[in-house]
């Protein structure tokens, strides 16, 4: 029998924790030191690399995706050596999608030649804004020269080159937006990932805005008109949305987080990493340690990079699913998940269907367009626990 992870597929994502400096906005599990044993790491990553190997024998394995941190300060003989260990470790899709992000400075781009002869095939570039000025209030280190030079040099490497773009910034207004998405689609390859700045706990900005020191943000209105205007701009240019935050031409979707929106397996490797794999008919939800240097060193002694493996119950399988699934713009086939008898949850999508918020079709739930921007109110009617 077809086991339900199959519908999305099997991926592997390994976490690089490390950054130049830490941008303000970022919440991600990314630390900025003086030295990093590359070799050290390359170790550990190939260790996990066997371990999970055993667990998951004869997968065919779709996609790996180099996360962060900022991968492409990695060497690119340890990307090189990690994806020798992948090939040697799983049956290969035919067009597996190796995915590397990388932030467009020129140093880091002289290395693209390296990961390109290492076997990465997709480049995901951080370029967050295309004005100076911005750049630097979100912390980042490139110039709009810098990022534009990286890029072209991408361009000419690899296949497949995405960006990053985040809007709803500091005193942005809907026309300023419109310009630097047009900018940005002018040169655009095949797929963008267009973010709306978000505040988060933790952060340089999250205690900012906490002191009342973060100005000028876009009211709510605003954002959701700049979410409008994204969409339509982008379906003009042939990108549609296919994603909340992300935009393709047809056929260049990003195959590894597909695998997440589906509800597919895949397992994470490195600090802070998380997975979900289904072994012997169960689902579990694994993660690893944190910290960088606390990981390494339990790979080290232990052999085993996790710090917690959980089973999932099938109520939390369904929460999941509507989670990633509702995310896409072709929706969730509730028919993957046992549904009989939840009058609850069924009551909850009929009165979103009569309010015009989602669609529920041959067992496919999809959000309509009004839906879209106010994912997260949905899901906490869907969800109450969310």
């Amino acid at each position: 029998m077809t086991e339900d992870w199959e519908h999305g597929g099997f991926g592997l994502y390994i976490h690089w924790p490390f950054c130049q400096a830490k941008c303000p906005y970022c919440d991600f599990n990314s630390h900025v030191v003086a030295q990093i044993d590359q070799k050290a790491w390359e170790k550990a990553y190939l260790s996990e690399i066997a371990r999970i190997g055993e667990e998951t024998r004869g997968r065919v394995l779709r996609s790996v995706f180099f996360g962060g941190g900022t991968p492409s300060l990695m060497d690119p003989d340890v990307v090189a050596s990690v994806l020798e260990a992948v090939r040697r470790t799983w049956p290969i899709a035919n067009n597996l999608e190796v995915t590397l992000e990388a932030n467009p400075t020129s140093v880091e781009a002289g290395r693209f030649a390296g990961y390109r002869d290492a076997g990465v095939n997709r480049v995901s570039m951080g370029i967050q804004a295309l004005n100076d000025a911005d750049l630097k209030r979100l912390g980042r280190l490139h110039s709009v020269a810098e990022a534009m030079t990286a890029f072209d040099v991408a361009r000419g490497i690899f296949d497949r080159v995405s960006f990053d773009l985040i809007y709803a910034r500091q005193g942005q207004s809907l026309e300023d937006w419109r310009s630097e998405l047009q900018q940005a689609l002018d040169f655009a390859v095949d797929h963008l990932s267009l973010y709306q700045l978000t505040i988060e706990d933790g952060t340089a900005f999250g205690d900012l805005y906490a002191r009342g020191r973060l100005r000028d943000l876009p009211e709510d209105d605003l954002t959701a008109d700049m979410y409008l205007l994204t969409q339509d701009m982008c379906t003009a240019a042939g990108m549609a949305g296919y994603e909340i935050s992300n935009h393709a031409r047809c056929g260049a979707e990003s195959v590894h987080n597909m695998i997440y929106w589906r509800y597919g397996d895949y397992a994470g490797i490195g600090p802070g990493a998380h997975g979900r794999l289904t072994l012997a008919g169960q689902r579990y939800a694994i993660e690893t340690p944190l910290a960088p240097m606390e990981w390494l060193s339990q790979v080290r002694r232990t052999g085993r990079g996790e710090g917690v493996r959980e089973a999932l119950d099938l109520a939390t399988q369904r929460s999941e699913l509507l989670l990633m699934g509702l995310r896409l713009f072709r929706g969730v086939d509730l028919s993957r998940l046992e549904l009989k008898g939840d009058e609850s949850l069924f009551n909850k999508i009929s009165y979103l269907t009569e309010i015009d918020m989602v669609s529920f079709d041959h067992d496919r739930l999809t959000l309509t367009q009004a839906g879209r921007p106010i994912l997260n109110a949905i899901l906490r009617e869907l969800l109450p626990d969310h």
